[in-house]
């Protein structure tokens, strides 16, 4: 994909989303204009505060769909004529409809693990522009990174050598989702996904066996297994559990293959699935009924609700499996990301200032300024050892790092023999594309490798180790005097 299309110039943003965001945002901006603030710049971070389901990463995804977004927003008269419907002033409908973005993005690429509380995506723009991307932002991202998560999660929780396939298209919450589900589950590390469509967006073939449908459709659970084979001897994976797994299902399955070897058709691809009951028994079970019957090559694939922590049961009760199909849990997972999007910095006339929303919950404080984010890296190992933030005009020592945690101030650490990475890129400058959004062949590679340079700890399914996000000693006291400042001014006025 380059810049925001994909294979065949599929767009990731297919509708007008223009509208797409809350009545608020355009209340306020009506206001900036009639206080005229307008031209004042605001920096914004997007960001979230807990990863779901108790894990200890998030991947980054949706930023394709971010640039789409971005590049196609603009106001039309059909737009403008319902801001002048409901009530919203002329000098801003002349302003929107002049609009275009003009401002600066900076964000994580799609791929990167991520931690609470460090921006993902920065917007620094004249306020009104960036007040406005707040809730399509926010969509995007949040339901993009729940989606790759959810599917990394799954991939981390299999023996190594499983693959799974990605085909819950049909428990999205709508198309969009489903499209989504299916293109940041393999990036996320999926070796497919059976959704046709999102296949072709990608420029891949799309995956897939056999329903029960199929298997009832004929006179007998044997016929349907030939008559699959007979057509699909490439791919001939047998569904064999319509009836009774044991019993009929994978006793069908070596028929329909002994059948096949007598007919010369080769049996280099053949294999069964299982999508109901006591799955660690059953595979078992026909491992040794396949294995008997001189099919060791037969692959198992499993379905039907699989989780993290229910593949990780498995493998402890020494189910057989080679392959998984996975769907709820990846195109609709429990859990929610919860990403916010939070104003960090005001300029006003040439003069910065940094902003901070303060709350009685510590985990709500927001991070302030307009920052830098690296990760610090273990020359030793490769390995990730904490992702730190400063205010972008302060200069990081290479050597030997003090940071501290930003939500108690008490706890620090110091870093020695590391390399310093910068985590976010620059998207957009001046309101112009300057980043080349990699394939999602690219960013699946990306991942895999960006996975690999956590700790085994940070990636567990249960109780994950905490990765920390630190600030530079430095940061973290402007961040503390910020909050002494700001309790300060709020005790005066109450007086």
């Amino acid at each position: 994909m380059k810049g925001n299309r994909m294979e065949d110039n599929y767009r990731r943003t297919p509708r007008n989303y223009t509208l797409l965001t809350d009545a608020y945002e355009y209340t306020m901006s009506d206001a900036y204009i009639r206080k005229g603030i307008e031209n004042d710049t605001a920096v914004f971070d997007l960001f979230f505060r807990q990863v779901p389901n108790g894990g200890g990463y998030v991947v980054m995804a949706g930023l394709d769909k971010v640039i789409d977004f971005i590049n196609d927003l603009q106001f039309g008269e059909e737009e403008l004529e319902y801001y002048r419907a409901n009530g919203y002033s002329e000098v801003f409908i002349n302003y929107l409809k002049n609009f275009r973005f003009t401002g600066d993005i900076y964000a994580i690429p799609d791929g990167t693990p991520v931690f609470p509380n460090e921006p993902l995506i920065t917007v620094k723009a004249p306020i009104i522009q960036a007040q406005i991307l707040e809730t399509a932002l926010l969509a995007i991202v949040n339901g993009a990174t729940e989606h790759a998560t959810a599917a990394r999660r799954i991939i981390e929780a299999c023996p190594k050598g499983v693959s799974v396939m990605e085909f819950g298209a049909r428990r999205a919450d709508g198309c969009e989702a489903a499209i989504d589900a299916s293109l940041y589950a393999v990036m996320a590390g999926c070796s497919g996904t059976s959704n046709v469509l999102a296949a072709k967006m990608m420029g891949s073939k799309a995956l897939g066996t056999m329903a029960h449908s199929f298997v009832e459709a004929f006179d007998s659970e044997f016929d349907a297994f030939m008559n699959f084979a007979g057509c699909y001897p490439d791919n001939c994976i047998l569904l064999v559990d319509t009836y009774d797994t044991l019993r009929s299902g994978v006793v069908n399955a070596i028929k329909t293959f002994d059948a096949m070897k007598e007919k010369g058709i080769p049996t280099d691809h053949i294999g069964i699935r299982i999508d109901s009951g006591d799955l660690a028994y059953l595979s078992k079970k026909a491992r040794e009924m396949l294995d008997e019957a001189g099919y060791p090559n037969a692959a198992i694939c499993l379905s039907n609700g699989l989780n993290a922590e229910t593949i990780e049961s498995l493998t402890i009760q020494g189910a057989k499996f080679n392959s998984l199909g996975v769907g709820d849990n990846i195109s609709k997972p429990a859990g929610r990301m919860g990403a916010v999007y939070k104003a960090v910095a005001i300029i006003h006339d040439g003069k910065q200032t940094p902003k901070m929303k303060l709350s009685n919950d510590i985990i709500k404080i927001v991070n302030p300024g307009f920052k830098k984010l690296y990760r610090c890296y273990d020359r030793k190992t490769g390995y990730a050892l904490a992702d730190v933030m400063c205010l972008c005009e302060e200069k990081i020592s290479r050597d030997e790092l003090s940071i501290v945690s930003l939500q108690d101030f008490i706890k620090s650490s110091v870093i020695t023999d590391f390399d310093l990475v910068p985590l976010q890129k620059t998207v957009f400058s001046g309101g112009e594309l300057v980043y080349e959004d990699p394939s999602f062949e690219e960013k699946k590679i990306f991942c895999e490798k960006q996975m690999q340079t956590l700790y085994p700890e940070v990636r567990r399914t249960l109780n994950p180790h905490e990765y920390y996000v630190d600030g530079t000693k430095d940061y973290a006291g402007f961040k503390n005097s910020m909050i002494r400042e700001i309790k300060r001014k709020v005790k005066e006025t109450c007086r």
